[in-house]
């Protein structure tokens, strides 16, 4: 197959979603077919690059930070993009295209499909539905219903990561094709257990939504015998740094790692224990991380999490310091049960986030798109 991918945020720009449907664009190369994805420059980044067997084009574009995209920002990469595609699409021929997000990218593939016939599916990462991200886009999302359904409506099929985000999607905009669920596959060698440290780790965006202020203020009333580091950057630093400067336990700020480079890998892998209590996550990446890891997780409750760990983390509610403050007492003070739950992490990460099964879905969902070549739903089959 030759497959067009659309993605605005494609490594090394963006959060969680991007290193996953890099995974994927990998994937679909190690099957045999040829994927060229279309996603946003960047300051230094070549226009065109091909890494591991993937050819990226890189359109130049207004974007002033890599791990964070403002709505201004994703308007001059639809513009530009379809400029690019008008050129492109003379010379270069695909069967079918695999979109990432519905706002912004689907617009792109909107526009694809309607002027080149190339149908499009769509996967959803979260802040594109209604709902989901409401800490950035509670405004926003009250004007994008109608133009989420004009995207979706000419979409070949509609997936999101978790059954949570699916449920969220079906609710909110009720799109003619449902939304199904292929989940996120991860690879198990990229993170694996090392002797463990007194090391608290949390990733991500500096958000109100990812909890990191509630988990400074659970380890500041005394030194509790572990450091707590953060890695990722974002509007809250300055907020967390004065935090943490009042905390008995010592707290540590990286700012953004690449969750690639060699100091990522460490840290994580020498973590004892992994917290992420978040108000909105679909299906982190960054939990899939600690589990390959060998990490005792703390999660969320609510959203994707408890989908994400199951019985190999402990879930509870977001936003209460008083709650997590004992759910690391306790721990830290078992070390058993630290090793239990990064034992079972692991595990599941083996058996149930294997990329090499999880990809031959969307291998199928697409080979049904190409074998239609129209607009019909496409099923799963798990």
């Amino acid at each position: 197959m030759r497959i067009l991918f659309l993605n605005y945020e494609f490594p090394p720009l963006g959060g969680g979603a991007s290193p996953i449907s890099f995974e994927i664009a990998q994937r679909y190369v190690g099957l045999g077919h040829r994927v060229d994805v279309v996603t946003m420059g960047f300051k230094e980044l070549p226009d065109v690059e091909v890494v591991e067997g993937i050819n990226i084009f890189r359109i130049p574009c207004i974007r002033a930070k890599k791990e964070i995209c403002h709505p201004h920002e994703m308007v001059t990469f639809v513009y530009n993009t379809i400029k690019f595609l008008k050129r492109h699409l003379q010379n270069y021929k695909y069967d079918v295209c695999h979109n990432h997000f519905v706002i912004p990218t689907g617009l792109v593939a909107k526009w694809v499909y309607s002027n080149f016939g190339i149908p499009y599916i769509i996967t959803s990462h979260g802040s594109d539905i209604p709902g989901y991200n409401n800490d950035r886009f509670l405004f926003l999302h009250r004007f994008t219903k109608p133009i989420l359904n004009y995207i979706l409506k000419d979409s070949s099929g509609n997936f999101s990561g978790s059954q949570y985000l699916a449920n969220l999607a079906n609710t909110n905009i009720a799109p003619p094709i449902p939304y199904q669920v292929i989940r996120e596959g991860f690879y198990s060698n990229q993170f694996q257990p090392a002797p463990k440290d007194k090391i608290i780790l949390s990733t991500g965006r500096l958000l109100p939504r990812k909890g990191f202020q509630y988990l400074i203020k659970a380890v500041s009333h005394r030194d509790i015998g572990y450091e707590v580091h953060i890695c990722g950057d974002g509007p809250m630093m300055d907020e967390l740094q004065k935090l943490a400067t009042t905390s008995k336990t010592k707290i540590v700020l990286h700012g953004w790692l690449n969750n690639k480079s060699e100091k990522y890998k460490n840290l994580l892998e020498k973590a004892a224990i992994y917290s992420l209590v978040s108000a909105k996550e679909n299906a982190s990446k960054s939990l899939l991380e600690a589990m390959s890891a060998g990490c005792a997780v703390i999660t969320s409750n609510i959203a994707g999490c408890p989908e994400s760990v199951s019985d190999a983390g402990i879930t509870i509610p977001p936003e209460n310091e008083l709650i997590l403050q004992e759910t690391i007492e306790d721990l830290v003070a078992n070390d058993h049960k630290i090793t239990e739950l990064g034992e079972k992490g692991r595990q599941r990460i083996l058996q149930v986030y294997n990329w090499d099964t999880l990809i031959k879905q969307y291998e199928n969902v697409l080979a049904q798109v190409i074998s239609k070549k129209q607009k019909n739903p496409i099923t799963v089959t798990v």
